[in-house]
């Protein structure tokens, strides 16, 4: 078990690297990043992302779900109150997800599913829950309407077994 010991211990050893000293709130890389919480599928770690490169917002399969939505409208208004504006258009917003991802499991409780999309136990099929491909797909699509005009979205699809990504939506911007 990790403790709490230990993680004071790994902190130090951080702090005094100093990689944190002159980081600013907004991304360098102007990447958010939605992918899931699976210990190995740490978008940091798989796209190999420096400290303050990206945001990185973190779910159950890495869906656009309701919450996400709500998350990343909350994250426009942090930096719209910093920036004075909506932040640059080269803006990119990247899907992440991956193989053997336990929210295929959850496709035997369809209910907690639907509350989790916030739709009607009817409406899961559309949410591609078991094939993360199409996945990708459908939340790429569901960013491109909410998000404003002008910035990119894509969609990536990482394998556990071989440690790669497929690009299974290339940046595309966000039309008017």
């Amino acid at each position: 078990m990790i403790d709490t010991d230990e993680l004071a211990k790994r902190n130090a050893a951080f702090a005094d690297g100093g990689s944190f000293a002159d980081l600013k709130l907004m991304p360098s890389g102007s990447l958010t990043v939605i992918g899931c919480v699976d210990p190995r599928v740490d978008p940091s770690d798989v796209l190999r992302l420096k400290l303050g490169e990206a945001a990185v917002i973190r779910n159950v399969g890495g869906r656009v779900t309701p919450a996400a939505l709500r998350t990343l409208g909350m994250l426009s208004k942090v930096v719209q109150a910093r920036t004075g504006g909506p932040g640059p258009a080269t803006n990119h917003y990247a899907v992440l997800h991956h193989t053997d991802c336990g929210i295929t499991d959850l496709a035997a409780f369809p209910e907690l599913l639907a509350d989790y999309f916030e739709v009607p136990t009817a409406d899961l099929d559309a949410k591609a829950v078991t094939d993360p491909v199409a996945a990708v797909r459908v939340d790429v699509g569901i960013l491109k309407q909410r998000l404003r005009a002008g910035v990119f979205v894509s969609g990536l699809v990482y394998d556990v077994a071989t440690g790669l990504i497929d690009v299974v939506v290339p940046p595309s911007r966000v039309d008017p």
